[in-house]
């Protein structure tokens, strides 16, 4: 079986930041309307079936329970609420050990291997129950010290917004600004990765960018996760991202838990650069033989390994940036 990621339309990318610009010049101006058009990224997977468990009709509990990873902003998986706890793993190997070695080893090849690397990254979440249109942004990423330049390719509301995050400099702040007509008018503005005005209409903030980062999170939900049983992995290869040759890794939690993050994900791990390139997580559908619902995605096209990356490749007085910084 093959699994194809549709090319996307946008000549490349995206990543988590727009909204948040967008608030920061709303006194100025009004943003712009204009979206692209809504784009579909992956193609149904025919041979793999979705098996949708209603859970237990129960009271809802009342202790939280800790999840893994990094808590999003905005919405958390809703088809789990008020279900029952996970049961423990029977005593035997687990589903997901040889996933999560595969990722083990994928991490140190990434430390080890690669120094920097750009790429075109999609983004698509879902916020506040709404399900964003895709957003484009190429991308440059240095692994140490961590640092990333951000040029957003689209939708047209923001085309030409630039941003820059370096670990350790700029007082921690991310530098930004917005890409043409009145907006472009406030200039340089200075965030915290995490502040309200970033994180408006993000999941996660640009410290959590990165083929590593994901790399990481997903390590911790799978450590979490195999302490329960109720999990179906499945191994699909010669899956197909934009052409590029994957192994395709879905995770599935049939019943609604309220221990599990999610219903169902893909990670799709490039096969020659060992990395992932694309991550999907779906929420329990809201209705018994109705369809899980999208989550979050992240596609990382167009990856070229080792450019050597200097500074000036993080610095907003980079004369091919459009910072107006001195």
């Amino acid at each position: 079986m093959i699994i194809s990621v549709q090319t996307l339309t946008a000549e490349t990318l995206l990543f988590a930041f727009s909204r948040a610009f967008q608030r920061v010049v709303l006194a100025v101006a009004m943003l712009a309307a204009t979206v692209l058009a809504p784009c579909r990224c992956v193609e149904a997977l025919d041979d793999v079936q979705e098996t949708l468990v209603p859970a237990p009709q129960q009271t809802p509990a009342n202790a939280a329970v800790a999840l893994p990873g990094l808590i999003p902003n905005g919405d958390v998986a809703q088809g789990n609420v008020g279900a029952p706890d996970a049961v423990a793993a029977p005593n035997q190997l687990h589903p997901l050990q040889p996933a999560i070695e595969i990722a083990q080893k994928g991490l140190t090849s990434i430390r080890n291997t690669i120094q920097d690397y750009s790429c075109t990254v999609v983004k698509r979440e879902r916020i506040d129950g709404k399900l964003s249109e895709p957003e484009y942004m190429f991308a440059k990423i240095r692994q140490q010290p961590f640092s990333v330049y951000l040029y957003f390719l689209g939708p047209e509301s923001v085309k030409g917004q630039e941003v820059i995050y370096v670990n350790g400099g700029n007082d921690g702040n991310m530098l930004a600004h917005a890409g043409s007509g009145v907006r472009a008018m406030v200039g340089m503005v200075s965030l915290k990765p995490q502040s309200m005005l970033a994180m408006a209409g993000n999941r996660y903030p640009i410290t959590e960018l990165g083929v590593e980062n994901l790399t990481k999170r997903l390590l911790e939900v799978a450590e979490h996760d195999k302490q329960f049983g109720e999990c179906d992995v499945n191994f699909f290869p010669n899956a197909k991202v934009n052409g590029r040759i994957c192994t395709c890794i879905q995770v599935t939690h049939p019943v609604a838990r309220r221990n599990f993050r999610f219903h169902l994900a893909r990670v799709f791990i490039d096969d020659e650069l060992s990395v992932p390139i694309r991550y999907e997580a779906y929420d329990w559908a809201k209705e018994l033989g109705g369809q899980p619902l999208l989550m979050e995605e992240y596609t990382y096209m167009n990856v070229k390994i080792n450019n050597k990356f200097t500074d000036a490749d993080f610095d907003p007085r980079n004369p091919g940036y459009k910072f107006g910084a001195k």
